[in-house]
């Protein structure tokens, strides 16, 4: 869809591809910075999504992967009730009002502080804390349409253990959403390379009509990052 498109179902969806090819730049190994720097800002400089998201106003390139995986999955609906758990720096919720409408209602935590966001209320705190869930909920004020989890805890450079920590999370979203969400609603979350535990996978799709494992095209090939995409909730 063109950059002026909209949708029925929802607020403006502009495309969630780049919109053309930036000159290249070359990063020079300063005597101050490692070949490791070097290849890390060379990356960032010449990154299609990167460039992109500057010209949008974005706060990274992350807002692309959840504008993806609406496009696949048309998630955002117009004035939506979302809630957006890991929302530092703020692509996803800014992407939510986007295409949702200034009639949406969101929310988004962080253990960082997270800049103001037009229509967004933004709490800073551990998901994890025994009192998050509540405080998510008071601002809420309601069910939700959507659960969006980006969690990630930090990486131990261990594979098994890493996996074994977002799936920590991811269930804890999970019995978050089905708290908070309405019949129909939808939850992502991200998960690593391999997709979510058969364990956790089996009560999902007990949870959800429709489950899929989905890598956007903005999530840099050499992340094991995938994400979880539950749609239409069965409430008990």
């Amino acid at each position: 869809m063109s950059s002026s498109g909209k949708s029925k179902k929802g607020g403006s969806r502009p495309s969630s591809n780049p919109s053309g090819r930036g000159l290249k730049v070359r990063v020079k190994t300063a005597a101050r910075r490692s070949n490791s720097s070097a290849r890390w800002l060379n990356r960032q400089l010449n990154d299609p999504y990167v460039q992109e998201a500057k010209k949008r106003g974005y706060r990274g390139r992350a807002a692309f992967k959840i504008a993806q995986i609406d496009d696949k999955f048309k998630i955002f609906k117009k004035n939506s009730r979302i809630v957006d758990l890991g929302c530092a720096p703020g692509g996803w919720c800014q992407v939510a009002v986007e295409r949702c409408g200034p009639g949406a209602h969101i929310v988004g935590m962080d253990l960082q502080e997270v800049e103001p966001i037009a229509g967004v209320v933004l709490l800073q705190g551990d998901f994890m804390d025994d009192d998050a869930p509540a405080r998510l909920k008071a601002e809420l004020n309601g069910p939700a349409d959507i659960v969006l989890s980006d969690m990630a805890a930090a990486a131990t450079g261990h594979p098994q253990t890493d996996h074994l920590r977002i799936m920590g999370l991811m269930e804890t979203a999970l019995m978050f959403a089905e708290e908070v969400l309405v019949p129909g609603g939808s939850f992502i979350g991200k998960v690593l390379q391999g997709g979510a535990q058969a364990e956790l996978l089996k009560l999902v799709k007990t949870k959800f009509k429709s489950v899929r494992h989905f890598k956007p095209d903005s999530s840099r090939k050499d992340s094991s990052e995938m994400f979880l995409v539950a749609t239409g909730f069965k409430q008990n």
